[in-house]
């Protein structure tokens, strides 16, 4: 008897799905990116826990622009684009904030937001959080994108990296729309979306003929210097330039944050010389700097008849503000690599007593210098001296440590007491001075490198930040705060001209005892009124390697309006008010 047999029907396959947000934290991971630095909250939260099981660090902050401060930190630590994670509207525009700054400072960024759907923006429909934030981000960026659907996020991640990276870094941003992250595909077609991008950043090389005008111009200095910027510290040339100046001796200049690019107390260090520099230099060059606010625009003091060699990624940057003799335009390193090999054989006409002019100068203004600060060594309450007469030592001592650093005199007065002796190991408000960069810096400094940071902060730069000290908390970070407190914005005894009890615009509060915030995040805490309790303090904290803020009481007296940069203020009213 034939035996019947029955097929019985497959089982339905149902393809495994994926959302966006898988995608974008897939797309991350495959670009290389270590860490993400953000605040969640609709529509991303889902995304940012997508992004830990990547194995991706997310680093949640308590405000946007410490993220991003964070963020932009990592990228000019590491030359690669720290991420910035926000939600959209009135967080987009806080991480904004610092990925403009990091466009102007040249720091590698990717700013990625949460974002309304488009059409709805676009039709002013009152959606949720509603806010054209594209075309708010792209006048104050690089390079901006935006993904309407989910496929455009692997390509707008690798192109926004790519931007960040090459030619002159800077911020990007990437409007990341709700029906993108929220759309659901196939993963065997999100698969296919996903590549490596190669050649991220191809470096070129300067016109032959800059390169031998520029020797030709440095080659018949008498009074030659250098002017190092924080774009060489970015550069990572150190020993480009360490070749270039130790083997042609020829004295340098860093400015702040390319302190430690060469030793400030080197032998060819014209840190304390920056006035007969200006002054006295028949040719300088300038490497990766720029002749803005801070150098005096190329005016004012500088030698008139100076010629400027300048070495920057950008031809836009040439001639701004005074003529450039021997513009050098490309990679910095090719373009050292290029000017060490047509300087080859050649001789310098330096004058023989210009670089032993400069030591003799050094020696005697260092030795001032150190005079003012044994004069405020015993002052009490203490003064911005007196502490700085403490750190100075122990950051000196331990150079490893990076330093973050940001106020009014306290950033001032830091900057100038502090030798530093490696590259990219100092960190502060750069090129427009923003103040409320310091703890989200630090925290950027921790996560990116793994080491101990300090950060120096005025008790009025600390308030732009503090909270975000939970931060540091949380992840168990090896960073110890210093606040100088003084009470005010420059000090703490200003005048309400009214008279009507309130405190003056500059007055904060000099009893203010911010070591008890530190206390509520668990972190170890010291509040200090002595050099001797200072001293013991700051080399305690920097030994533990663990969260740590030093509450530092200074005189309400201490310090002076805008610190060396007074004539950026107007003059006061008090002599109109009536």
């Amino acid at each position: 008897m034939a035996t019947t047999i029955q097929n019985t029907p497959a089982a339905p396959h149902f393809p495994e799905q994926v959302t966006g947000m898988y995608i974008l934290a897939r797309a991350l991971k495959n670009v290389g990116i270590e860490n993400v630095y953000g605040l969640v909250g609709i529509p991303i939260t889902e995304a940012a826990y997508i992004i830990q099981g990547q194995g991706i660090r997310f680093i949640g902050f308590r405000h946007e622009q410490q993220a991003g401060m964070a963020a932009a930190t990592e990228g000019f630590l590491t030359k690669k684009p720290g991420v910035l994670m926000t939600v959209s509207s009135l967080g987009f525009m806080n991480g904004l904030t610092a990925t403009a700054n990091a466009t102007v400072n040249c720091y590698p960024m990717i700013q990625i937001s949460g974002a309304s759907d488009p059409t709805m923006v676009d039709m002013n429909m009152g959606t949720y959080e509603q806010l054209d934030q594209y075309n708010t981000a792209k006048p104050l960026v690089k390079a901006a994108f935006r993904c309407s659907k989910a496929e455009d996020i692997p390509s707008a991640v690798a192109r926004a990296y790519r931007a960040a990276v090459s030619g002159r870094p800077g911020g990007v941003y990437i409007d990341m729309t709700t029906p993108a992250l929220g759309q659901i595909m196939n993963r065997e077609d999100a698969e296919k979306l996903f590549y490596t991008p190669v050649d991220v950043y191809s470096p070129v090389a300067p016109n032959p003929a800059s390169v031998q005008r520029a020797v030709e111009v440095l080659t018949s200095a008498k009074h030659p210097a250098i002017l190092l910027g924080k774009g060489a510290a970015y550069a990572q040339v150190d020993d480009k330039i360490k070749t270039l100046i130790e083997k042609y001796n020829i004295p340098y200049l860093p400015m702040s944050m390319a302190k430690g690019l060469m030793p400030d107390a080197g032998p060819l260090s014209a840190l304390s010389c920056r006035s007969t520099i200006m002054e006295q230099a028949d040719v300088v060059m300038i490497i990766g700097a720029r002749l803005n606010w801070m150098l005096a625009f190329g005016k004012g003091k500088w030698n008139p008849d100076m010629k400027f060699i300048q070495l920057d990624i950008e031809a836009q940057e040439v001639d701004v503000n005074r003529p450039i003799a021997a513009p050098v335009v490309g990679d910095l390193g090719l373009a050292l690599d290029a000017i060490l090999a047509e300087l080859d054989g050649k001789t310098m006409a330096t004058d023989p007593a210009w670089v032993p002019s400069l030591q003799t100068e050094t020696k005697a203004k260092d030795a001032k210098f150190a005079q003012r600060i044994e004069e405020a060594r015993d002052m009490m309450p203490m003064h911005h001296w007196t502490a700085l007469g403490v750190i100075k030592p122990i950051i000196e001592s331990n150079p490893d440590v990076i330093l973050i650093n940001e106020g009014a005199n306290t950033l001032d007065d830091t900057r100038d007491a502090v030798n530093m002796t490696l590259p990219r190991h100092r960190v502060d408000c750069a090129t427009w001075a923003i103040m409320g960069m310091g703890i989200g810096s630090s925290i950027g400094a921790a996560v990116a490198t793994g080491k101990s940071v300090v950060a120096i902060e005025g008790d009025s730069a600390f308030g732009f930040s503090g909270m975000d000290f939970s931060t540091i908390c949380r992840f168990k970070l090896p960073v110890t705060v210093c606040i100088f407190n003084n009470g005010g914005i420059y000090n703490g005894i200003g005048e309400n001209l009214s008279k009507d009890g309130d405190p003056a615009p500059t007055t904060l509060d000099v009893k203010a005892r911010y070591d008890k915030l530190g206390d509520a995040f668990g972190a170890k805490t010291y509040y200090v009124t002595t050099p001797a309790e200072l001293s013991q303090a700051l080399t305690e904290a920097i030994a533990s390697k663990q969260p740590c803020l030093i509450d530092v009481q200074l005189a309400a007296d201490s310090g002076k309006e805008s610190g060396h940069i007074g004539y950026l203020n107007p003059a006061p009213l008090i002599d109109i008010v009536v």
